[in-house]
């Protein structure tokens, strides 16, 4: 049988992959499936511990490194960046969400929630890209949110204008780039079962309500939006770029 008939395009095999985010969540599912494709990780997180606790979880069998970062801090994102070595692939994880009503929504609200989401993302694929740390082929996959697209829920607004601009970002930044070869697209998940849902914001019996409008019948899971970031970061996505992947369980039907 021909070698090339049974190889896996999904493989990470020989990939560094830098994972922000990766303390926990949706991050911290993402950095230990990569590295069981196969990938170097680069876990990033603000975290020691927990950030500890998902080196433990990585695939022994390859090279892998922490870094403790608060990416809002323009000080670390370039210790970051200066710090690791060239980048086969960037999945770019790291968030938090708020819940307010629109007279609520303050300038500070929005800006505590777009400088983690926003901002320090487009910081850390800026001087990845300045400091040359891209390979040719690279692919980089940012966690963005239905919320930017089709889900405009009630007290959502600063989430969602948070991710709807990354989105946008993502577009533009993959037009630049694909003349180097390198790929840039977004994953877009529904309402997934991390501790940031969990906060106390929405109630039990709220998440349980919000949770029949999904025609899947559930909530997605960490390693739902993983199995999604291997497809982008992997050889298999090689004609990818400029596209927001939906990750929803069917909830953007409604």
């Amino acid at each position: 049988m021909n070698e090339k008939m049974i190889e896996n395009p999904f493989s990470l095999e020989g990939k560094t992959i830098l994972v922000t985010g990766a303390s926990s969540g949706i991050g911290k599912s993402c950095a230990i499936l990569c590295s069981k494709m196969g990938a170097n990780i680069i876990a990033v997180g603000r975290n020691k511990e927990r950030l500890e606790q998902t080196f433990e979880a990585l695939n022994p069998c390859a090279n892998h490194k922490t870094f403790i970062a608060d990416l809002t801090k323009n000080e670390d994102v370039e210790n970051l960046v200066n710090c690791v070595e060239k980048l086969d692939g960037v999945l770019l994880s790291a968030g938090r969400g708020n819940v307010f009503p629109i007279q609520f929504c303050t300038k500070s609200h929005f800006d505590e929630v777009f400088d983690i989401n926003f901002f320090s993302t487009v910081e850390v694929l800026r001087l990845l890209c300045k400091k040359k740390k891209l390979n040719k082929n690279a692919s980089i996959a940012l966690i963005a949110s239905i919320s930017g697209i089709t889900d405009f829920a009630v007290a959502h607004a600063i989430y969602g204008s948070a991710k709807a601009a990354l989105n946008s970002f993502a577009k533009h930044a993959a037009k630049e780039l694909a003349s180097k070869s390198i790929r840039v697209n977004t994953i877009c998940p529904g309402m997934v079962e991390t501790p940031m849902i969990h906060g106390g914001a929405i109630t039990e019996e709220q998440l349980q309500k919000d949770m029949k409008t999904y025609p899947l019948g559930r909530y997605g899971k960490t390693e739902d939006v993983a199995n999604a970031a291997v497809y982008l970061l992997s050889d298999a996505s090689s004609w990818v770029t400029g596209t927001s992947l939906i990750v929803d369980g069917g909830h953007s039907l409604m």
